[in-house]
């Protein structure tokens, strides 16, 4: 039988490197000496404090979030952490970097959920949804959970300094997704999906009364009403456009596309717009 004496003697000098290696690692240590590790200098939780409001008020924004960011890090116990985690969420607000606002808040909310400052803190998170609102193009998530922030903070906080300002950029968030069921709905129209499109001009007329767009989508279901042969319900939108808006150029086109056909605006009180007339 042949022994392999340096096969052997290799397989223990590979055992003897792994093991060796393994206890550098777990000692800290490399191979060459100790590793230096840099201690981050401990800075008092008010002079960072500090610090980052001077930076916000020069504006200097990155900044000033790095040193909230190390006081949270540094003094995770300190009382100051609370304002140190709103001034974040306002940093990260003026320096438009509005998904990290968002975030922001979302951990000051966590956190601090009946804090004196959560009004604020969910107006700016909805302010952040806000600002990122697209055309009526484009997908309107943003303007979803806009509404949905805004009207959390008026209703938990209803007498707060924010929710009159929450309640105005509703409506605009509102006529967003107005808009684009309009937009949707003018394009099932145009292409011939009838059907499709007053169920996209019912949304409007039923959910965002609000809306500017209401004017329009009460003219659209007379257009589409009549291209299916339901004189009844587009007589009744017809009637309810008049009587809500009776110096609309919109009214004026539905009457004068009744008219066209012998019919005049009617209210039939078997319409689901019937309801809608007040």
């Amino acid at each position: 039988m042949t022994v392999d004496v340096f096969g052997a003697y290799t397989s223990r000098a590979a055992r003897f490197l792994t093991i060796a290696l393994v206890a550098a690692v777990l000692a800290g240590c490399s191979l060459f000496g100790p590793s230096k590790v840099k201690d981050e200098p401990i800075i008092p939780s008010a002079t960072l404090y500090q610090q980052a409001l001077d930076d916000i008020d020069r504006q200097y924004f990155k900044s000033a979030i790095e040193s909230l960011q190390k006081l949270d890090r540094q003094h995770p116990r300190d009382p100051i952490v609370e304002k140190s985690k709103l001034m974040q969420v306002f940093a990260n607000y003026r320096a438009n970097e509005l998904d990290e606002a968002i975030l922001a808040a979302d951990r000051f909310l966590a956190i601090y959920p009946n804090g004196k400052d959560a009004p604020y803190v969910m107006y700016l998170k909805a302010n952040s949804y806000f600002a990122q609102i697209k055309d009526i193009t484009r997908d309107q998530q943003l303007s979803v959970d806009a509404i949905e922030t805004y009207q959390l903070l008026i209703s938990n906080y209803p007498k707060s300094e924010y929710a009159e300002d929450a309640k105005e950029k509703l409506l605009v968030a509102y006529d967003q997704l107005a808009g684009k069921e309009m937009s949707v709905g003018r394009y099932y129209l145009g292409n011939g999906q009838t059907t499709a499109a007053i169920n996209r001009f019912r949304v409007v007329v039923e959910t965002w009364q609000t809306s500017t767009h209401v004017e329009e989508a009460l003219y659209r279901l007379t257009e589409g009403y009549l291209t299916l042969g339901l004189t009844n319900e587009a007589m009744t939108a017809a009637a309810v456009l008049g009587h809500n808006y009776p110096n609309s150029s919109w009214y004026k086109e539905a009457f004068d596309l009744l008219g066209k056909q012998g019919l005049a605006p009617v209210v039939n009180s078997g319409s689901w717009l019937a309801g809608l007339r007040n």
